[in-house]
């Protein structure tokens, strides 16, 4: 029986507009009503993350930046962190300057969480747009979330939760390249792309943190098993959640070779409600 529904957001919950559909919605509090617990487990930042578990009020900890951080979103309590070692920090940083890249440093994983960032270069627009999106959101405490420094190196005393990279495709597939071949064991790179958009999010973690590991910690704070868990995603960076689930759902604007890998189920797309379909299909069993 299904007691735990893990739910991705961009792409999955939520529609190409960021919106969670009225169908989707209602789905989420009929599943919440018999029982079932429902979890965020998202690439955003716990800080971005943090206003939609509380206005679905969910109390199930958010699973945020990848699976590295899991905390609850009313207290702050920390379920479980796995932070990326420094010395792999300031190597991820020294590469992505070498590749003339933009760096965004995430921290603060006791409090709600800065987004720190280096240089910001004019051609750089995903990033541009991230931080304005970020700020809007965030209306008083913008300052707070997203913050430039003159050298991300001297706020490097403490490890950081994770360091992304966004921009087109081909140069952060070219920047995961490097950053594995040079780093190795050190790191694990996730890529959340999204084709269409000629856009791509590189986050850079350590090799001990992934959606998987931050739900099976969810799932054991509720002593729960993988097959009571159920979890839709639509990205490369939810294939460890889908894996460790289960039920693993992949939505229908996923990539192909999601879609067609063996074990994973299928459902609509995020614009065709189909985390509502889903959670119909294999929970509330209409």
């Amino acid at each position: 029986m299904i007691r735990l529904l893990a739910l991705d957001l961009d792409g999955t919950l939520l529609n190409s507009r960021g919106e969670i559909s009225a169908k989707n919605f209602k789905a989420v509090q009929s599943v919440r009503e018999l029982g079932v617990t429902v979890a965020v487990v998202t690439g955003r930042r716990f800080r971005d993350a943090r206003p939609l578990a509380l206005k679905l009020g969910l109390d199930a900890p958010v699973i945020s930046h990848n699976g590295a951080l899991t905390k609850h979103a009313e207290s702050l309590e920390i379920v479980a962190m796995t932070l990326l070692p420094i010395t792999a920090a300031r190597e991820v940083i020294r590469v992505g300057r070498e590749a003339n890249q933009d760096a965004m440093v995430s921290a603060d994983p006791r409090g709600k969480g800065v987004l720190l960032y280096e240089t910001l270069h004019e051609e750089n627009k995903p990033l541009k747009k991230y931080i304005a999106w970020a700020k809007r959101i965030h209306g008083d405490e913008a300052e707070e979330s997203v913050r430039h420094v003159s050298s991300l190196d001297e706020h490097l005393h403490h490890q950081p939760i994770h360091i992304s990279f966004s921009g087109s495709c081909a140069p952060m597939a070219e920047l995961q390249e490097i950053l594995t071949n040079k780093l190795g064991d050190l790191i694990k790179v996730y890529s959340t792309v999204y084709p269409h958009l000629d856009f791509t999010l590189l986050d850079v973690l350590s090799p001990e943190a992934s959606k998987g590991v931050g739900l099976s910690a969810a799932a054991a704070e509720l002593n729960l098993t993988r097959e009571n868990v159920m979890a839709i995603g639509d990205n490369f960076n939810d294939i460890a959640m889908l894996q460790y689930a289960g039920i693993g759902v992949v939505m229908g604007n996923a990539d192909e070779s999601l879609k067609n890998k063996e074990g994973f189920h299928q459902t609509a797309s995020n614009e065709e409600d189909g985390v509502a379909l889903a959670i119909e299909k294999f929970i509330l069993e209409i």
